[in-house]
């Protein structure tokens, strides 16, 4: 469930205000939506917020939304907007319930009015100009990509940056065929959709850890997908997309288990939006090694028993030995794993 009574921080322009622009800007300068999302990122949200609220572009809609934190994140978005009165309309709202990022970002798009859809995420910031350069290149393409792709820029956890950050080169993904040779390395908090890809396809399945490569394919599929060589996002490290690093056997095995769960949800995903593009049975033949994989996994963990688990090994010849192997000892008996987790924790102590 969700807030019904979502806040308006900045309501949208008069309607004198409307009419004067719209014979000359409409046409040109079309209504865009930050969405900025947030979950237990009391620390990081306000810088968030105030980038998006110095977004240089006009028409703006900001939608910040916190996905039912259970810290002090949502006092932070309000506390960003207290007081602001600037050109865009700002709506904070929050789940009382959790949803995940897809199931967040589905949400958002259907509340957003926009022409095109600004993903940001609530650890990160974008650069003041990002909507106006990102506008301004999809225009100059006639309106046609579906998702514009940016650079970003490293940024540590004080907000020093570093290097430039450059995910894969998406304007010779051309075809459903280029997709299948070689998958992206995408950082979806720099992405921008087109609000017609997200109504053909419709709101993503809940449960996949990211959208990023969901909705790439998606554009692939249909419009498009471009990269914009500016560093347009400062991508924070020690977010939530961090590396984790395990205590225990038992945080590892739980961590397996939650990434099997977002391997089978993105798996679904791309199952559907391939067959509402009408390449269905080649993403099943494509993905038909990952998905036995990953059921594998699933049903390996989910066993009453180690005969159970035995029966699976011997009759899951289309996944690799040594995965089967692994996946059997962690399952079976997950405390030989536990020397080399204490091994490594003792040498990052002494490292750092």
């Amino acid at each position: 469930m969700t807030d019904s009574q979502p806040r308006v921080a900045a309501d949208a322009p008069t309607p004198s205000h409307t009419a004067r622009e719209a014979s000359t800007s409409a046409a040109d300068r079309p209504l865009v939506s930050m969405l900025v999302i947030a979950y237990n990122q009391a620390q990081q949200i306000g810088d968030a917020v105030r980038s998006a609220l110095a977004q240089t572009y006009e028409p703006l809609e900001i939608i910040v939304s916190d996905d039912a934190s259970s810290d002090a994140t949502f006092a932070a978005i309000e506390t960003a907007l207290a007081g602001y009165d600037g050109p865009h309309r700002v709506i904070a709202r929050r789940n009382t319930e959790n949803q995940g990022i897809s199931a967040h970002l589905s949400q958002l798009a259907q509340l957003a009015r926009g022409e095109l859809l600004f993903v940001a995420a609530g650890d990160d910031m974008s650069a003041p100009e990002r909507c106006a350069r990102v506008v301004d290149c999809w225009l100059a393409h006639d309106r046609r990509p579906d998702l514009i792709a940016t650079d970003l820029a490293d940024m540590d956890e004080a907000g020093h940056v570093h290097e430039r950050v450059s995910p894969t080169e998406l304007d010779g993904y051309r075809s459903f065929d280029d997709w299948l040779a070689q998958r992206p390395w995408l950082i979806g908090a720099a992405h921008t959709w087109s609000r017609r890809m997200v109504e053909r396809f419709g709101p993503m399945l809940p449960g996949a850890a990211a959208e990023d490569q969901i909705m790439v394919l998606r554009a692939i599929l249909s419009g498009g997908a471009i990269s914009l060589r500016e560093p347009l996002v400062r991508y924070r490290r020690g977010g939530l997309s961090r590396k984790r690093r395990y205590k225990s056997v038992d945080e590892l095995i739980a961590r397996m288990r939650q990434s099997n769960r977002y391997g089978l949800a993105e798996l679904a995903q791309l199952q559907r939006d391939a067959e509402i593009a009408g390449v269905g049975e080649r993403m099943r033949a494509a993905m038909a090694p990952k998905l036995a994989r990953e059921q594998f996994i699933h049903a390996m963990f989910e066993a009453g028993s180690s005969g159970e688990r035995i029966g699976l090994m011997m009759r899951s010849s289309g996944v690799k030995l040594g995965l089967r192997i692994r996946i059997f000892l962690y399952a079976s008996c997950p405390a030989v794993y536990a020397p080399g987790i204490w091994l490594k924790r003792v040498v990052r102590g002494e490292r750092s």
